[in-house]
């Protein structure tokens, strides 16, 4: 039995998700079909983690168990051929059998990128989010770092998220204008349901002038998550990349 590692990538927006669901066209249904077809096999992966609908990924990995012998490059170059356009594979290796793709990882880095301009642009409506008021960068950024480090982020986790912790470590946060738009960066050693979002609708809040830093401080110390920000929408969110603690980095950028 061989466990084999992808990387892929995808623009999420004709998908509702990663994960399986009944009815509905998923990331996942459509790599396990391709699969599937390749092996002969019935094959189920495991994923990295979940995205929502509409939610990109630059580099997504996930792990599956075959008997299969086709090698790593054929894998690849076989599944870009079966594959919607919107989806691809990057990479493939073989790990060690107790690699696991969701439960593996130190850390995961998403982007998300608004469009900070007066008008919107319609080939970015699905890439990015369009905010057209003007965003006090300077104020986002000395914000960062108070969310930085190991804390309790219950503020930051949307209704219907179970874990048995909500304390996580977010180890880079930063706000980067580039050209008119503005990214977003953010690592840690896990999220919380619309974690991400919810952060960066809570920097937003503060970009605009409507939350400061120390109302910031006593909203994550109180674990308070109707004070805030918003859930911002999930087409301008991107899985950037997973880091694990294999020989070597997984997959090339």
């Amino acid at each position: 039995m061989r466990n084999l590692l992808f990387q892929i990538s995808y623009d999420g927006t004709n998908y509702h998700g990663f994960q399986c669901q009944d009815g509905q066209i998923t990331i996942q249904s459509e790599l396990e079909r391709v699969l599937n077809i390749l092996t002969n096999e019935n094959l189920r992966i495991t994923g990295c983690g979940r995205t929502d609908a509409g939610v990109h990924a630059i580099r997504y990995y996930f792990n599956v168990k075959t008997e299969s012998p086709i090698p790593c490059d054929r894998f690849v170059l076989a599944m870009n051929s079966l594959l919607p356009d919107d989806i691809t594979v990057r990479s493939c290796r073989e790990v060690p059998e107790d690699f696991h793709a969701r439960f593996s990882p130190k850390y995961k880095t998403y982007v998300y990128r608004i469009l900070n301009k007066r008008n919107p642009e319609a080939l970015r409506y699905h890439r990015s989010y369009f905010y057209p008021i003007m965003l006090d960068i300077k104020k986002m950024q000395d914000a960062c770092s108070v969310i930085i480090g190991e804390k309790d982020f219950r503020c930051f986790m949307a209704s219907g998220g179970q874990v048995k912790t909500t304390v996580r470590n977010v180890t880079e946060l930063s706000v980067t204008p580039v050209d008119d738009e503005i990214e977003i960066r953010v690592s840690a050693n896990g999220f919380l349901y619309n974690m991400v979002r919810i952060i960066v609708g809570t920097l937003i809040q503060i970009g605009i002038g409507k939350m400061t830093k120390e109302e910031l401080e006593k909203i994550i110390f109180e674990k308070n998550r109707t004070d805030a920000g918003m859930t911002v929408p999930p087409h301008g969110l991107y899985l950037y990349d997973v880091y694990y603690e294999l020989d070597e980095r997984t997959g090339s950028k």
